[in-house]
This record gives structure tokens, sequence and C-alpha cells, in this order.
């Protein structure tokens, strides 16, 4: 069993996944979907999964180990949403547009496996693996 993490880790968690969440929220009123093609999530998870994987980019991140829980569980966690991506998907075959639902589903996934790919130019292996190393992929 692991330790429990140390209270500057869950503070910076639990604030910067408010921040996120509320981020979200925000785009989620600005842009709602509406009946059609779920514009606004689809770009949320694009972001947050591109910004996830930049942030062994930089060596201030990787070098102070509460920055990765602030902006990578807490921000981009409270910012992305998978559970939103899936219930998305569910209505629009629940609403008889499963070619929309399979588009989707699927052009997410790849849109942010791309985006993933894309923000790993930006950092050296050697920097991912330093990343984590220090527990920051957890």
């Amino acid at each position: 069993m692991k330790p429990a993490p140390p209270p500057l880790f869950v503070l910076a968690a639990a604030l910067g996944g408010a921040v996120g969440a509320l981020a979200r929220w925000g785009v989620d009123a600005t842009w709602p979907a509406g009946t059609g093609f779920p514009w606004a999530t689809l770009a949320i998870n694009v972001t947050g999964s591109f910004l996830l994987a930049l942030l062994p980019a930089f060596p201030s991140v990787r070098r102070r180990p509460v920055l990765p829980v602030l902006l990578g569980t807490g921000l981009l966690g409270g910012w992305t949403t998978l559970s939103t991506y899936a219930d998305q998907g569910r209505a629009l075959l629940a609403d008889g547009r499963p070619e929309l639902a399979l588009a989707y589903l699927a052009g997410t996934l790849l849109a942010c496996v791309l985006a993933v790919r894309l923000a790993h130019h930006w950092s050296t292996a050697a920097a991912q693996q330093e990343f984590e190393l220090e527990e920051g992929n957890e």
C-alpha cells in the first residue's frame, strides 16, 4: 500500500481540479452541444491531452514534484472529461445517430492520440523518463 500523499499534494490536486472543472464548465456553458456534434467536449479533451503530454517538456515542472500534481492531476484532470465524452456518445446513439456517434467517439480518440504525439515532439525521451521517475505520470 502506498503511503498517503503529502497534504500539499492533496491541496494542489484539489485546487487545480476545481479550477480545471470550472474552466470546463465555462466552455460547456458558452459552447453547448445542443443536439449537434459535441465540439466543446472534443476541444476540451484534445487540448487537455496535448497539454498533459506537454508537461515533461518544461524543466520547472519536472523538477518541482507538486507541479505535475497541480497541473496534471488537478488542472488538466478537472479540465478533461471521459464521462461526458462517453455520455455524449451514448446520447447520439440513443437519438438514432450511430454514424455521428461513431465519428465523435473515434474522432475524439484519434485526435487525442495525435495531440499527445505532437506534444511529445517538444520534450526529449530523457525529459519524459525524468518526469516518469519523479512520479509525474501517476
